[in-house]
């Protein structure tokens, strides 16, 4: 089923994001109207060591509260490179830490029925610590060495309930038994 696109304006934006509004025609020729979030892409890295993973929390103005979460995040404006590169950076910025090895377990989508953004999943692994580098909006950011029971109580506790990490756990559990990036047939 394709839905051609009738036009498109964009009603805001601001160095973050752009929200426009679509028109659209579905195939029998009804009519509707569409609210789409743009943002760029981001990458989302699960610092393992230890049995445990790095994990960092902040202030999440949206929902009103400090949460916790893997490290993620995307490129500034005016920065580009490689979904790797972006991984390497956001890590070493939000946690100090350095990746010897840094494996892509998947790419997800989010939050499909408002944006197309999406975002590369990384495993860390041997791991060096330094200092982080923070951007001036993460300077209440604080990070924490978590034991994997404990994480999966932070999760149970909604402690942790970001959808991106969360997502990013399940692809860790497919990668260490073998079966992320795999499709079965139907």
């Amino acid at each position: 089923m394709n839905i051609r696109r009738v036009s498109s304006r964009t009603v805001y934006e601001n160095p973050w994001m752009t929200v426009r509004e679509d028109r659209f025609e579905r195939p029998d020729g009804s009519r509707g109207l569409y609210g789409v979030v743009d943002k760029p892409d981001f990458a989302l890295v699960i610092p393992a060591e230890d049995g445990g993973f790095h994990l960092v929390e902040e202030y999440r103005y949206p929902i009103g509260r400090r949460t916790w979460s893997f490290p993620q995040g995307s490129f500034p404006a005016g920065r580009t490179g490689t979904p790797e590169d972006l991984a390497r950076a956001e890590l070493a910025e939000e946690t100090g830490l350095r990746a010897a090895s840094l494996t892509r377990i998947g790419y997800l989508h989010g939050a499909h029925g408002v944006t197309g953004q999406g975002f590369h999943v990384f495993l860390a692994m041997g791991l060096e610590h330094g200092e982080p580098d923070r951007e001036d909006t993460e300077r209440d950011m604080r990070q924490a060495f978590v034991p994997r029971r404990e994480f999966e109580r932070m999760i149970r506790a909604a402690e942790i309930t970001d959808a991106g990490t969360l997502a990013a756990y399940t692809l860790l559990h497919l990668h260490e038994h073998g079966t992320a990036g795999r499709r079965d047939e139907p």
